[in-house]
This record gives structure tokens, C-alpha cells and sequence, in this order.
């Protein structure tokens, strides 16, 4: 039960999985030919239809497989088998970008769009994913750019992407006479021992030396490119396409941003107590960041923290508590920690058999139940999500992370009411600890971010520039409630979400999901069970309307300031509490 399995998908690179790349080539055969008459005279309703089944099929044969490769190479860089793969799937997807680039330049060409597809009962359910491509039309460009960028992406950032995967997975770490991977050393800093918390951070630093120069050479690569391809495409800069790629206006993001920052003060409050109770007089070191405070002498077993989030889970609906522990009798999880596994943890929403497959490094510590909650959110997000048709499957990243963060949330406010004492206090500082992580931390991250892409218009960028700006992104997030002589200048190298070519600022969807789901949540518990059909319902529809429209469902207004406001007024509550029984 410690390592998923992938057999729902395939049971292994057979014959089954074969006859499914072929059916792709197949289908992408079809598609061709298909929009290659888009340019003659033909019948539009029928047309879409056709574009509806083709597109379909397409994805969903597309995504079982990607799917597949994808998960092997997660938990074994090195598989030499899987690589191969990877790069025929890379192949294929680039295959598909001519026929992408006709249909998404023939939709906006109907004029009666939008009438079409009310006088269509089989098209009306696909009416949001159509009109997207006809909005997005404005920045796509010839067929022959598209198809160069896609191929080019496959030695570009894509290949660079996976050279960060491999080498933060494969890095040596050499620990107290012994090799460790990188996520094992890691996962030390939540330990108990002091000294053990130090030891670890020191040797997490020196390994990233080994790797720093290849690193920072794949990050000035992709962020080079995402440059580029960005203005090549109209945007303003790399930001503003993600800001628009999240389905969200502009001013919600500078409601959010905006909101955080005037917040920040009452985060250092809490951290410097932190500091205090740790016994350091210049702020926290970062090597003490993730130190618990109280006491709680429950190491969990992966069995013990399934029961654990499922009997937590039950207190929002049985439908959750039932998905979390279906993932776990299915084999969906892998836990176990090991060499060429990627660090971190995920959920990979397979729609094609309606099933996920959720990816953790655990240690047995209550922050990682909490990262397992975290995930079974996404995976139960995906189960909604699975009631509308694959096109209407793909939601952004700030409502992404919406269901994962009210699921962790759930398991908190559980595990803290029926807590007391140096138990409650250990509880509670580990939920302002990830609260922390969210806001303050991705604030640097954010800030990062922006300086990289700016920067890297100019000139490639050296690890040493990289580490002073990742410093300075830190001392301006933090403040004084870290001591600036033991920051983290290479956090720039173990996060894997700086390094894709198609997903940039991979940061403020982590606050929005948060603070949204501290919004969620209040409203929850103000009224009841009954609001839970109501939060099932979003999340349902984050498909196929932006993020503004989907907030509007439960009557919350995103791009006001106030909603951010009300949702950091509950976290100030939690540090109000710390405070008052650390004082």
C-alpha cells in the first residue's frame, strides 16, 4: 500500500499501451483531415460537432497515456524506458499543433457563433470551452510559428524542465556519513532535534552547489523563452498571460496581491514569537522556519494518516470521507520516499477512467497528513470535475487550488478542536506554519518571479544574481522576522513550478485557493451541510467559467479587497491565539 498503481491506466509499456499510440496517431490523422476543409464552404453546425468528438477522443487518448509515462518518470527519473516514451508523447502532442492552430483560427470566423450553439442541444454544454477558443484566437499565431514553438519547446523548455526534475532527484546529499536524497534531507527540517534541523539545512545548501550552474541554466532557458513567446503572442509580459491563461481580470490579482501585502506585518508578529520561544534574538533563521513548537508524540503511519484525514473528512460530507479512503484502498497513493522519485507532492486528476493518482514524500509528520489532505482535495475536485465532459475539464490554476486548501483546512480546524494544551499549541503552529508558506512565502516567490522574467530580458542570469534576488525576495516578504544571515538563497532550484515553459507564476494561485477557501469555509460553517452542495457545484463548473463567475456562484466578490480582507481576518484570529498562549 506505500507505492500507487498505475494498472487502471496500463500494466506496463504492452501491447495494450501500443494500440493506444497508435490510435493516436490515428486520431491526429483524422484531425488533420478534418481541418484541412475547415477553409472550403461547409455546414458550421455540423462541423463543431465534428470538431466536439474529434477534439474529445483526442484528449482523452492523449491524456491516458501522457498520463502514464508521466506518473512512471515521477517516481523514477532515471527510467530509461519511460524517457523514450516521454519524448514520442512530446512528438505527438507537437503533431497536433497545426490542426489546434486551424480550429482555433476557423472558430472565431462564425459569425453566429453563439446562435449555433443555443439552437444545438448537444452543443449547448460546450458553449464556454468554444467561445474560449474564440477569445484566445487574438493571440495565436500563423500555423507555421505554432508549429515551430511546439516542436522547438520539446529541446527547449520542455527538455530543460526535465533536466531540473532529474538532478534536484538524483542529487547526492551527503548527511552525517551518509547519502540521502534531496527530499529525505528536507523533510528533516520539521524534526523535533535542533541540531538535526541545522545539520540538514547545511547540507541541503552545500548540495545545491553541486547542481547550481546546470539549474540556473535551464531556469534562464525557459524564462528566455516564456519572454519571447509571450510578447510574441501581444501579451504585455509573461504576467499578464498568466493572468489571463487563469481565466481572471487583472484587478483581482491586484486585490489579492494588494490585500497580502498590507497583511504581512501580522505574520512577522507570529514568526518572531516563534523566534523568541526558539531562543534567537535577530528573527528566525530559515533552518527554523518549519520547527514545531508544543508537543505531539503521534508519528503516523500511512494507514493512520488516511484514517485520520477520512474520520476528519466526514465532518464536511460522507462523499469526501469516501473518496479519500477509496484513494487509498485503490492504490492511488505513493508514499514512500526514495532515489529518482521528484520531491514534493502532487495530484494527477486522470479523467479518461476517472481516477487520480496522488504522489507524497511521507515521513509519518502531521504536516505531511496535512499535505495528504491537501492533495485528496485535488483528487476530489477531480471527482467533480469528472461529471462534465473532458472538454470541460481543464480548470486554472487559482480555483485549482481550492478544494485542496478548504480540505486542509477541514483536517485543522478538526484536529484543533480536539486538541488542548502543548497538543493545541503543536497544531496551531503548524497551521500557521503552512498558512505562512502560502502567503508570506509565495509573496517572495511572486516577487522572484517578476524580477527573473524582467531581468532575463536582458541578459542571461548568474546563480550568484539568482541567489542575491531570491534573498532579496525573502528580506522584502519576510521583513525582520527572518534572520537575514541564514536565509534560503536556493529555493529557486528545488521548485519544480518555475520550471515549465506553458505555466508561469505558478504562486499567487496558491494565496487565492487559500484565502478562498478560508472564505468557503466560514460560509460552511455558517450554513451547514446544506453549503456543501453549493461548494460541489463550484467545483463542478470550474471548467467551463472564469474565476470571477465561479466565485460568483456563492455570492463572493474576488476582486474586491474586502474578500481578501475578511479571509486574512481569520488567519489574524489564529496568530491572535498563538500569541496569547505562547505570551
Amino acid at each position: 500500500m506505500e507505492k500507487w498503481s498505475l494498472d487502471a491506466l496500463y500494466k506496463g509499456y504492452d501491447e495494450a499501451f501500443e494500440a493506444s499510440v497508435k490510435n493516436i496517431e490515428t486520431l491526429i490523422e483524422d484531425a488533420d483531415a478534418f481541418a484541412k476543409q475547415l477553409d472550403t464552404v461547409g455546414d458550421n453546425t455540423e462541423r463543431l460537432k465534428t470538431y466536439v468528438t474529434i477534439a474529445s477522443k483526442l484528449r482523452e487518448t492523449m491524456l491516458k497515456a501522457y498520463a502514464y509515462v508521466s506518473l512512471r518518470l515521477s517516481t523514477d527519473a532515471q527510467d530509461e524506458e519511460s524517457n523514450a516514451w516521454m519524448n514520442k508523447m512530446q512528438q505527438l502532442s507537437s503533431k497536433t499543433t497545426e490542426y489546434n492552430t486551424k480550429v482555433s483560427k476557423w472558430i472565431p470566423t462564425i459569425k453566429n457563433l453563439d446562435e449555433i450553439i443555443e439552437s444545438d442541444a448537444s452543443l449547448k454544454p460546450y458553449a464556454f470551452h468554444l467561445n474560449s477558443i474564440k477569445d484566445r484566437a487574438k493571440y495565436v499565431l500563423s500555423d507555421k510559428e505554432e508549429q515551430l514553438i511546439s516542436k522547438l519547446s520539446q529541446t527547449g523548455s520542455s527538455a530543460w524542465g526535465r533536466l531540473q526534475s532529474l538532478l534536484t532527484s538524483i542529487v547526492e546529499v551527503e548527511y552525517e556519513n551518509e547519502v540521502v536524497t534531496l527530499s529525505d534531507i528536507r523533510n528533516k527540517a520539521h524534526s523535533k532535534d535542533a541540531d538535526v534541523r541545522k545539520k540538514a539545512y547545511e547540507a541541503e545548501i552545500k548540495a545545491y552547489k553541486k547542481v547550481e550552474h546546470a539549474v540556473a541554466a535551464a531556469l534562464n532557458s525557459i524564462k528566455g523563452e516564456v519572454n519571447e513567446i509571450s510578447s510574441l503572442r501581444g501579451f504585455e509580459s509573461p504576467l499578464d498571460e498568466a493572468v489571463y491563461n487563469s481565466r481572471m481580470q487583472k484587478e483581482t490579482l491586484d486585490a489579492l496581491i494588494g490585500s497580502m501585502q498590507k497583511h504581512l506585518p501580522m505574520f512577522r508578529k507570529y514568526l518572531k514569537r516563534k523566534a523568541t520561544l526558539l531562543g534567537h534574538e535577530n528573527g528566525l533563521p530559515w533552518y527554523d522556519l518549519f520547527a514545531p513548537l508544543g508537543k505531539s508524540n503521534r508519528a503516523f503511519s500511512s494507514k493512520e494518516a488516511i484514517d485520520y484525514v477520512v474520520k476528519n473528512f466526514k465532518s464536511f460530507g460522507d462523499d469526501l470521507a469516501n473518496l479519500a479512503q477509496r484513494a487509498y484502498d485503490e492504490s492511488w497513493i505513493d508514499f514512500t520516499p526514495r532515489s529518482g522519485k521528484r520531491g514534493g507532492a502532487f495530484c494527477f486528476n486522470l479523467h479518461p477512467i476517472k481516477q487520480s493518482r496522488v504522489l507524497m514524500n511521507f515521513d509519518g509528520s502531521f504536516s505531511n497528513v496535512i499535505t495528504l489532505a491537501h492533495e485528496l482535495g485535488h483528487a476530489y475536485h477531480g471527482d467533480r470535475i469528472f461529471r462534465e465532459p473532458i472538454l470541460n475539464s481543464s480548470y486554472t490554476m487559482p480555483v485549482a487550488e481550492t478544494a485542496s486548501t478548504l480540505c486542509e483546512t477541514i483536517v485543522k480546524k478538526a484536529a484543533l478542536k480536539d486538541s488542548s494544551g502543548e497538543e493545541q499549541l503543536f497544531i496551531l503552529e503548524q497551521s500557521l506554519m503552512g498558512t505562512t508558506q502560502v502567503i508570506v512565502d509565495i509573496m517572495s516567490r511572486y516577487l522572484f518571479e517578476k524580477q527573473v522574467f524582467e531581468a532575463r530580458q536582458s541578459t542571461p542570469i548568474s546563480p550568484n544574481k539568482l541567489k542575491g534576488m531570491m534573498e532579496a525576495a525573502q528580506k522584502e516578504s519576510y521583513g525582520d522576522a527572518l534572520d537575514a544571515s541564514v536565509l534560503h538563497p536556493y529555493m529557486w532550484v528545488n521548485k519544480g513550478h518555475y520550471y515549465s515553459g506553458s505555466l508561469s507564476f505558478y504562486n499567487f494561485p496558491y494565496a487565492f485557493g487559500l484565502l478562498f477557501a478560508k472564505g468557503l469555509y466560514a460560509k460552511f460553517q455558517s450554513e451547514g451541510s446544506a453549503f456543501a452542495k453549493d461548494i460541489d457545484h463550484l467545483l463542478q463548473k470550474t471548467g467551463q467559467m472564469s474565476v470571477e463567475d465561479v466565485a460568483a456562484l456563492v455570492g463572493i466578490d474576488v476582486s474586491s479587497e474586502a474578500f481578501w480582507d475578511a479571509s486574512l481576518k481569520v488567519i489574524e484570529e489564529e496568530i491572535a491565539l498563538f500569541l496569547k498562549i505562547t505570551a
